[in-house]
């Protein structure tokens, strides 16, 4: 694997953790092609991931 790659089962661990964001923030995420976000809802998802990463490292 080339660095920078990332494998299927990662790819499909951060769209699950993705989801479960928007979910948490009351954001609708379809599966597939969300081109239709505000940046205001993309910018919640985010920051709700980043919120859990942090919390998640706290807590190690």
């Amino acid at each position: 694997m080339m660095k920078g790659e990332m494998t299927q089962k990662g790819r499909e661990a951060l769209e699950r953790f993705k989801m479960e964001s928007a979910n948490e923030v009351g954001v609708n995420l379809k599966p597939g092609d969300n081109g239709d976000l505000t940046a205001r809802e993309a910018g919640k998802i985010g920051g709700q991931m980043v919120k859990k990463m942090i919390d998640s490292y706290k807590m190690q």
